[in-house]
């Protein structure tokens, strides 16, 4: 819909989801000028290349489904990108020239896979690709232009590809061969398969702390790599030299997660800070350790690179800006034509005393608007994942339907500490809604929210929690609505990915043949005959990571009982990357609460 008539008469929440929006620009490490996006431009989510020096721009992928997934080799020759099938994330890589050509299979002799990571080398023609499936576990493999591929790792449980040095000599592997699969410890391989060295920071402790690796510094001949660490109960980096053992932390005085990359030169780290659900970024010099904040608009950065310029280029916004890429040089990178995108309503921060400490919630409600509202309890997904001061078109949308939205940081979610994030072991689901009651009874008593017009809904683990939430608390909700939810845990984990049965191990503490009890305490479907709510699941039948039979089994559950319900099914997988799709999806989830809630 382009023109002025259709957009006139288009309601705003529908504008945000079809306004023109563009990632954080990739670039070729020895082609700077050559750039990698992905923008929903044409409606469905694709890669385009970008070449600076000319401002032309191409789209490069054009899929029913979309594509996201891709990487610039760093000679800026070619466009790597992941093949699956209507999004259920089983294929092969494929490449094609930056300037445009025919799509070739990049890694012939690998077969299809789920992908666990990818590091190109510059010298043009050897990848490092990390695979997964269910037969072999994870394993990573040389693969050279114009050779077999050849094994360089494989383990039953759940690794992946780091980064792979400069020079192409090093590969820094993260692995959970302990059986922790929420805290990875490193391992650095020569492209021999033989072992350089190792670091694991949960070994011989009785503290389960977590490795991460953020690249090796971008100078030839330079062992330096950045990590992320635990050590004092948050994410940090350190300098690791992988060939002397040194170790070389940052005097770092910042309260919440850090994380950091490299600038282009090797001589300092751009960090980007993350803190109550907002975020900033600085320059680290490693020389003086010095650490300079470099400005940016409050709300959330969620991308950040450094530029051969001494530039930094970042992807922002905030819950009533919507985003944009912009530069310290004062311009926004990329500005796509097209229909403007409606701002929505500012967060306000509200901290609410719960079960396990204070809770952090995010509230929008209608400009000018009182209480008691309809009220929209949107619950994130991860679960090692947080809600944050940043735009999303979903909550816009029912705010401009009148309602007010609560989005909860319960116990699992990230940004507020290492305990606060490993908190929901082995009580999967339930921890984290105790959090979720905590805030619902606040936003009553406040005056906030309807005590007889609640919605409980979310996506991926938040529609898992809803489902889990109307059985366990069946009295405190009016309408819920799954969105690619766990419905039936233990048909979950064993139709899911690898990668994801090994978090469920960790969570849980064993599969569901070793610790019953537990699953059959954290699945939605123990519950289904406690739900007195209207349910309203969405679910794509491509999914690998909340597959469709256990979704399946819990409405046969709902509909041998005659429960409301109503479900919908749609071609792709775990989310569509249809723009139009999405919006059908949301006029649904809107309609249902409309019908169901009453006046």
């Amino acid at each position: 819909m382009t023109g002025a008539k259709s957009e006139s008469s288009m309601p705003d929440w529908e504008k945000r989801f079809r306004a023109p929006r563009v990632s954080l620009p990739d670039w070729a490490e020895d082609a700077p000028d050559r750039s990698l996006f992905v923008s929903n431009a044409t409606g469905t989510y694709e890669l385009y290349a970008w070449d600076r020096a000319t401002g032309a721009q191409r789209q490069a992928t054009a899929r029913p489904n979309g594509t996201t997934d891709g990487l610039l080799s760093p000679d800026g020759a070619w466009i790597w990108w992941f093949d699956d099938k209507d999004g259920d994330e089983f294929g092969v890589w494929r490449r094609q020239p930056f300037t445009g050509g025919a799509d070739e299979e990049a890694t012939p002799g690998l077969a299809p896979s789920y992908p666990a990571g990818l590091a190109l080398a510059r010298d043009g023609r050897t990848a490092i690709v990390g695979r997964s499936t269910d037969e072999d576990g994870t394993t990573i493999h040389v693969a050279r232009e114009g050779e077999e591929p050849f094994e360089l790792y494989r383990h039953r449980e759940s690794a992946g590809v780091g980064d792979l040095s400069h020079d192409g000599s090093l590969i820094a592997i993260e692995h959970t061969e302990h059986g922790d699969a929420m805290h990875s410890a490193l391992r650095v391989l020569r492209p021999d398969g033989t072992t350089v060295t190792e670091l694991d920071d949960s070994k011989g402790g009785t503290q389960e702390l977590g490795l991460e690796v953020l690249g090796f510094a971008p100078v030839d001949g330079d062992t330096r790599l950045l990590i992320g660490h635990q050590r004092r109960g948050r994410w940090e980096p350190l300098v690791w030299d992988v060939v002397s053992g040194e170790e070389t932390e940052l005097a770092l005085d910042l309260p919440g997660d850090v994380s950091a990359d490299w600038y282009p030169d090797g001589a300092a780290l751009l960090v980007a800070h993350s803190f109550e659900a907002r975020s900033e970024l600085f320059r680290y010099d490693l020389a003086s350790r010095e650490l300079t904040s470099i400005p940016t608009p409050p709300g959330s950065v969620s991308g950040a690179t450094a530029r051969p310029d001494g530039s930094v280029e970042f992807l922002w916004s905030s819950a009533a800006e919507p985003p944009a890429v912009r530069s310290t040089t004062g311009r926004v990178v990329l500005d796509p034509p097209g229909m403007t995108c409606p701002p929505s309503v500012a967060v306000e921060d509200v901290w609410v005393t719960g079960p396990g400490g204070r809770i952090h919630a995010l509230i929008q409600k209608p400009a000018g608007a009182s209480g008691p509202l309809p009220t929209v309890f949107d619950l994130h997904g991860g679960p090692t994942w947080h809600d944050s001061d940043s735009f999303a078109a979903g909550p816009a949308a029912w705010v401009d339907h009148g309602y007010a939205v609560v989005q909860i940081n319960y116990r699992g979610s990230t940004g507020y500490g290492r305990a606060w994030t490993d908190a929901l072991k082995h009580r999967v689901g339930l921890i984290e809604l105790e959090d979720v009651a905590a805030v619902r009874d606040w936003a009553v008593s406040s005056g906030l929210a309807d005590p007889r017009r609640l919605v409980l809904t979310g996506g991926s683990w938040g529609g898992y929690l809803t489902l889990l939430g109307l059985g366990t608390q069946p009295d405190a909700w009016t309408v819920g609505i799954a969105v690619v939810p766990v419905a039936d845990y233990v048909t979950a984990y064993h139709d899911e990915m690898e990668a994801l049965k090994a978090m469920d191990r960790t969570l849980l503490g064993g599969t569901p043949e070793e610790v019953p009890d537990r699953f059959r305490a954290s699945s939605p479907l123990t519950y289904v005959d406690e739900v007195k709510a209207p349910v309203y699941i969405s679910a794509g039948v491509n999914d690998p990571r909340c597959p469709i039979r256990q979704i399946d089994n819990y409405v046969k559950r709902l509909e041998s009982r005659g429960a409301a319900h109503e479900v919908y099914r749609y071609d792709a997988g775990h989310g569509s990357l249809v723009v139009g799709e999405r919006i059908k999806q949301v006029r649904l989830e809107l309609d249902f609460a409309k019908r169901h809630l009453p006046e």
